[in-house]
């Protein structure tokens, strides 16, 4: 990836109004098993542990 070159999208939109990052892009950092948790990050640095229900496929990221 050069200087010009745009960052690849993120693969996930957070689809929940928590802490004002609802269809906000993120990426899945960890999965848990238990309660279907996992922790993902924003562009701005931000994480968080949310319900992977939370999360759906970002369709610019294909």
């Amino acid at each position: 990836m050069t200087a010009d070159t745009p960052p690849p999208p993120l693969p996930y939109i957070y689809r929940w109004d928590r802490q004002g990052r609802k269809g906000q892009p993120c990426e899945l950092i960890v999965r848990g098993k238990a309660m279907n948790s996992c922790a993902v990050r924003f562009p701005d640095g931000y994480s968080m542990v949310t319900s992977r229900n939370a999360l759906r496929k970002n369709k610019e990221g294909k």
